[in-house]
């Protein structure tokens, strides 16, 4: 393989044209526009083919790599493993994959067991499948699974299926039945003429759901901790707590998607920790292995294990495979990632720079009327605008457009809401690696202060 100084980056961008196809990216542009290619990273930093040095404040642009770019421990340990044992079916066990699960599972009180996938949408995939054998082992009934408004789950036609962003769904229908959508806790756009217990209200918009569809035929509940591409909404007060106690009265599972927040992104190993809940499946993967590696997990309780161990059902485990699951390679980063994560206090961290993030955002707030609100939960950071903060109407998704792209501009890669919710495509979001200081952040603030001041003067 040719390293990055001998390849001929002006044949690299032209290769890319002619033949990548990239994710979530309109391509007619780029027949006369250069695509952007990343050559190196750094820290917090990134170079594309031209030379240019960026400041990430989004993780790899999909809230990723959280301990930061080139830490060669973890490319260490994976290059290790791949010598030592790359692959083996996920039939069997391997020496990281093992100590892996018993690490995680150290760190998220109640739950016992993990499996291995290799991203997001199938560690939810696997969720899924397994609220639907539980139902039919039990007659069949208690199989619908219920998703929030706003939130996102993944990119299969099934996930998509318990996806809340309609415009992330359009032309991809028809879904897989079953899934049905229940309300929003973005307090921000509340539903009500009264705020007044706004979290516990939203929650029990979840039991209205429940009891129109059937509590005997609603088997899981699927929520993210923090609504992530949805606008990054922080759960109202008392929210979490309210659902806890109605998936306990009605026998519904609580499956918590931390793909996006879990392994330190809001200053807890996992978001659902803030709120005192305890869930019956967990799902992971971004920042599992912080991208050094294809992992994800899917993580239950033993209530939930134990379930599939009907020996007397010669059908009754769990007939699923991922076949990446298998590949050691993830487990390994996980485990290094783990230990950097532990040794070098970025949970610590993620509070500390997250408040100082929060209050650098409010100071803009004070300095643009087009600001509606700022929200979010340790490193991970919403911005809304509006063009009336009376009325809430939205900002159009061409200004947050010409905002990132100024940004970027400026050598600052920040992320927007995209092409996701009808209308409401209007928040900054922000999410930098947890290893990030306060002279990264007022870097990031900076950019987006210049930007603004060309892009949203109202």
């Amino acid at each position: 393989m040719n390293t990055t100084a001998d390849i001929d980056k002006k044949e690299l961008v032209e290769s890319d044209r002619n033949h990548m196809w990239h994710h979530l990216t309109p391509h007619k542009p780029l027949e006369v526009k250069d695509p952007l290619v990343i050559v190196k990273g750094k820290g917090l930093r990134v170079w594309d083919a031209k030379g240019k040095e960026h400041l990430d404040a989004v993780s790899g642009a999909v809230w990723t790599v959280n301990v930061g770019y080139g830490r060669e421990s973890i490319a260490d340990a994976v290059r290790d493993q791949l010598v030592e044992m790359c692959y083996f079916a996920g039939s069997a066990g391997n020496i990281p994959g093992i100590q892996f699960a018993e690490r995680l599972v150290s760190k998220m009180p109640g739950m016992s067991r993990v499996y291995y996938s290799n991203s997001g949408s199938e560690a939810n995939e696997k969720a899924y499948k397994i609220v639907r054998q539980i139902a039919a082992k039990n007659g069949g009934k208690k199989h619908k699974i219920l998703y929030r408004d706003r939130d996102y789950h993944g990119t299969t036609i099934t996930a998509l299926s318990s996806s809340g962003q309609i415009e992330r769904k359009a032309q991809y229908g028809p879904y897989t039945p079953g899934f049905v959508e229940v309300p929003h806790c973005c307090q921000y756009r509340c539903q009500y003429d009264d705020e007044t217990d706004y979290g516990v209200k939203a929650a029990r918009e979840i039991e209205k759901v429940i009891l129109a569809e059937g509590p005997d035929t609603v088997g899981s509940i699927v929520l993210e901790p923090v609504t992530a591409g949805g606008g990054v909404i922080p759960p109202p007060e008392g929210y979490f707590e309210t659902v806890q106690e109605i998936c306990k009265q009605y026998g519904v599972l609580l499956h918590i998607d931390e793909v996006v927040c879990g392994l330190g992104r809001t200053g807890t190993w996992f978001g659902y920790q803030h709120y005192g809940v305890k869930p019956d499946i967990v799902t992971m993967a971004k920042g599992v292995a912080s991208g050094y590696a294809a992992i994800s997990c899917t993580v239950t309780t033993e209530e939930v294990f134990n379930q599939f161990k009907d020996s007397d059902d010669p059908m009754g485990y769990f007939r699923d495979i991922s076949t990446f699951g298998g590949c050691a390679a993830g487990p390994a980063a996980a485990l290094e990632n783990m230990r950097i994560i532990e040794e070098e206090n970025l949970l610590e961290n993620v509070t500390r720079m997250g408040d100082y993030l929060l209050e650098k955002l409010r100071g803009l707030q004070n300095k643009y009327k087009v600001i509606g609100d700022v929200r979010g939960k340790g490193l991970f950071c919403g911005v809304e605008l509006v063009m009336d903060r009376n009325t809430k109407e939205p900002a159009p998704e061409s200004m947050l457009a010409n905002i990132a792209a100024d940004c970027m501009e400026q050598g600052v890669i920040i992320g927007r809401t995209n092409r996701s919710l009808d209308g409401l495509n209007n928040t900054i979001c922000l999410s930098p690696a947890l290893i990030c200081t306060t002279e990264d952040l007022d870097e990031v603030v900076d950019a987006i202060d210049n930007a603004m001041s060309r892009h949203a003067m109202i």
